[in-house]
């Protein structure tokens, strides 16, 4: 097997590839001379280096199909490392092509001792940048944000997410089905972020609209029938802090200008009053409705929803997060079992493969329900697929086939290692495998048990 790094020149001058071809022979040379046989060779072979000449056929003594080729390959690649080379001493080319995201430029007539020392960095660098990534992606799996639970790339990407905009005084709108960690979410927004008020949660769809005024306003004493004294709302009550509106949309018309005027002008005045009083609250909300097309419906207003959707986060169901519900079921057995002093309990394997292929309607809420009534009815230590009582079901374009094949590699290797408890053996009888084969496919995946 050829373990030589992939260099893909491409070169539409038939001599000078295989001058760079013989300079070259600690890598693994592959040669293109258009934009089709370029993009085909990077599909097949996923090279980590590029040579790119400009003056491609059919425009050989111009730029136009150089720059192309620049172009989708790191649109289907971003980590590649292109060095594109001038034969013309152009900068304006050159300063072009570095702007368009190229690594760095070479010009001809070809220095084969500078062009290497520029290829051998390229290389050393993607080298590095990849071994970052993974140990990044290492240290992000299992508990992250919130207290969120999980090793999914599609969930840690929500996470860093709501890192990155956590510091920054935006308001923030989490969309997602229920049950899938919203409330969670955005109280690790909170405590992530330099604000030191109170975390305030209100569930919007749960207070009728009489009363959601008053909760979220606050009235003054004698402002109606009931109001003995003066109550602040929960905006107030979020005063340098965050307040959460979940199920922003079952907001009523009539309430969304007032909650919009909040928002622009940062005052509020509560029901029965006339003083206006500054607040420094940020909100963050969330819904489980199609928000665009409520708005598109005129069931919501556009404007409140540009004021509450500065950043729009969307959260992954349960079923679209691989390996996950194998490890939050374990999590949630043993904290229920040892709150209710039940004893130790642990899963069946009918039970991890019917967590496993359960589609999950109801997300980490329906998981959670399920698991904490089966501690409950399992008659001894192990909890089987009937106490959770379930039934067995199963469950950007990607640059090539290969691609796929290795996503779905990693899912049915998570899969089968949470269905094992992180045991290699057993993983591996599992995938109907050899030990060593699987020790392999972790390695060339960079999956831990």
């Amino acid at each position: 097997m050829n373990d030589r790094p992939k260099l893909l020149i491409v070169e539409d001058d038939a001599g000078l590839q295989r001058q760079l071809r013989w300079a070259y022979e600690g890598y693994e040379i592959l040669a293109a001379t258009d934009r089709e046989s370029a993009i085909a060779l990077l599909r097949a072979e996923e090279p980590a280096v590029v040579t790119l000449d400009l003056g491609l056929p059919p425009d050989p003594d111009g730029t136009s199909e150089g720059f192309a080729v620049l172009e989708t390959i790191l649109a289907l690649k971003p980590d590649t490392r292109v060095i594109v080379a001038s034969g013309h001493g152009e900068r304006v080319s050159m300063l072009r092509a570095i702007e368009m995201g190229a690594w760095d430029f070479y010009q001809k007539p070809i220095d084969i001792d500078a062009l290497g020392l520029i290829v051998a960095r390229a290389f050393h660098v993607h080298a590095l940048e990849a071994e970052n990534r993974r140990l990044a992606a290492r240290a992000e799996s299992g508990v992250t944000l919130g207290g969120i639970i999980t090793g999914s790339p599609e969930m840690q990407k929500v996470t860093r997410t709501i890192e990155r905009v956590a510091p920054a005084d935006v308001s923030v709108m989490l969309l997602g089905a229920s049950g899938t960690g919203k409330e969670l979410l955005a109280r690790g927004l909170h405590e992530a972020s330099r604000r030191k008020g109170e975390f305030v949660a209100i569930n919007c769809a749960a207070i009728p609209e009489t009363l959601l005024e008053s909760e979220l306003f606050g009235h003054e004493k004698g402002a109606f029938t009931g109001a003995v004294k003066t109550t602040p709302g929960k905006i107030e009550q979020a005063q340098g802090g965050t307040l959460f509106l979940d199920e922003i949309g079952d907001v009523p018309l009539p309430l969304q200008v007032k909650l919009l005027r909040f928002l622009q002008e940062r005052v509020i005045e509560r029901i029965g009053g006339r003083n206006q009083i500054a607040v420094d609250t940020r909100i963050v909300c969330a819904t489980h409705q199609d928000i665009d097309a409520m708005v598109a419906a005129g069931t919501f207003r556009e404007d409140l929803y540009y004021r509450l959707a500065e950043i729009v986060v969307r959260i992954p169901a349960l079923a679209e997060r691989p390996g996950d519900a194998g490890l939050l079921a374990r999590h949630l057995l043993h904290k229920h079992a040892a709150t209710m002093k039940l004893g130790p309990k642990s899963f069946a394997p009918d039970a991890l493969a019917a967590i496993d292929a359960w589609r999950w309607p109801g997300n980490v809420r329906e998981l959670e329900n399920r698991v904490k009534r089966a501690a409950i009815m399992a008659d001894g230590k192990l909890v089987t697929a009937a106490d959770l009582d379930l039934e067995d079901g199963a469950q950007a374009d990607p640059i090539n086939l290969k691609a796929v094949r290795e996503a779905a590699d990693r899912r049915a290797i998570a899969h089968a290692l949470s269905r094992a408890d992180g045991n290699i053996s057993g993983t591996a009888r599992l995938l109907g495998i050899s030990r060593p084969t699987l020790y392999d496919l972790m390695k060339a995946y960079d999956l831990q048990p």
